[in-house]
């Protein structure tokens, strides 16, 4: 059987025309570049997926948000990573840049309580950053995230586009090719299956050849789109998760009223340290 096959392809490729060549080698350039895609993409989604599995074991353990970008872990590959160094530089600009002193001042007031518990006032107060500020953070993430989308989704039309146009690029030639053999037929005036066979084989194999560039093609194409939605939605959740991590350790999240007390009182604070200065 395998022989018989070899022998009917080799023949076919003898009586293929002009047209049918010219498909061929169309369909062994979309093949080609389909091919470059399917074994580029599987590396970059397998990479994805096991740097990613590294970064999210490493921030599970964190218990700062910014514990990972201060001590300075890569994990090239992993898109949730890309994410996360994206925010956290741009939430260590604001704290650097904005920030908003928020502490929690002991009770007691006078030169006793204020000299004596020095080191307890600095260890109180910490530096967030203003609901405007974040959302700038937050609006850097949706960015990344975006992007890293669109990233793993590089090159996927390539395959969608050997999917659908690779056998109608050997319908073409096939048909093409028939209308060849008709053609020649009507000159000879003799219709016989001897002088049919010849054209119509040479003709069906540029249906063959666009099967062949399709096929794996489309497998290869919902496989890696269904890994990549799956590390899309993972993408959404992680975004979703490092901007609640932020905002509840970085974000000024006190009420107005809080507001005007806290600043109310650090004015009397600086007045009463003032006249014990004097």
């Amino acid at each position: 059987m395998p022989y018989i096959l070899a022998n009917a392809i080799s023949f076919s490729f003898k009586q293929v025309s002009t047209e049918g060549a010219i498909t061929m080698v169309m369909l062994a350039v979309v093949s080609l570049f389909s091919w470059s895609v399917i074994i580029n993409k599987f590396f970059q989604l397998h990479k994805a997926r096991k740097m990613s599995a590294k970064f999210f074991a490493a921030w599970r353990e964190t218990k700062d948000p910014l514990e990972l970008a201060r001590g300075g872990q890569q994990f090239d590959g992993a898109p949730a990573y890309e994410i996360y160094v994206a925010g956290a530089q741009e939430l260590a600009y604001h704290l650097k840049n904005n920030p908003i002193e928020v502490g929690t001042r002991p009770k007691g007031r006078g030169k006793a309580a204020d000299l004596g518990q020095t080191d307890v006032l600095a260890r109180s107060s910490s530096t967030k950053i203003s609901h405007g500020s974040f959302d700038l953070v937050k609006a850097v993430l949706e960015r990344t995230a975006s992007a890293e989308a669109m990233g793993l989704e590089k090159g996927m039309i390539v395959l969608s586009t050997a999917v659908a146009g690779g056998p109608f690029i050997g319908l073409l030639g096939t048909v093409f090719g028939v209308m060849e053999t008709f053609a020649g037929i009507a000159v000879k005036q003799a219709a016989s299956i001897t002088a049919m066979a010849p054209g119509v084989a040479g003709a069906l194999l540029n249906t063959v050849i666009g099967l062949f560039v399709a096929i794996p093609a489309m497998f290869a194409y919902n496989f890696q789109v269904t890994n990549i939605r799956g590390i899309t939605n993972e993408l959404d959740n992680f975004v979703s998760e490092l901007v609640t991590a932020f905002e509840h350790r970085y974000v000024d999240n006190r009420a107005l009223a809080d507001e005007i007390r806290d600043a109310l009182s650090d004015t009397a604070v600086r007045s009463d340290d003032v006249l014990i200065a004097k």
